[in-house]
């Protein structure tokens, strides 16, 4: 099975489409690392846009 792209976004409360660590498009930022299938956590309590930077 094809992994997604790096880059690819999802937003807070979406599933996690790809395990690898994820950094947030936010100011300040910060990396996850997330598991496929785990929901997108907020970030300093604010709905945030997630984007992949490494596969796991």
């Amino acid at each position: 099975m094809a992994k997604i792209p790096l880059g690819t976004t999802r937003k807070t409360g979406e599933k996690c489409p790809e395990s690898g660590v994820w950094k947030s498009q936010s100011n300040p930022s910060t990396t996850i690392p997330l598991s496929k299938g785990e929901r997108f956590p907020p970030y300093k309590n604010r709905a945030v846009v997630w984007k992949l930077i490494r596969y796991a």
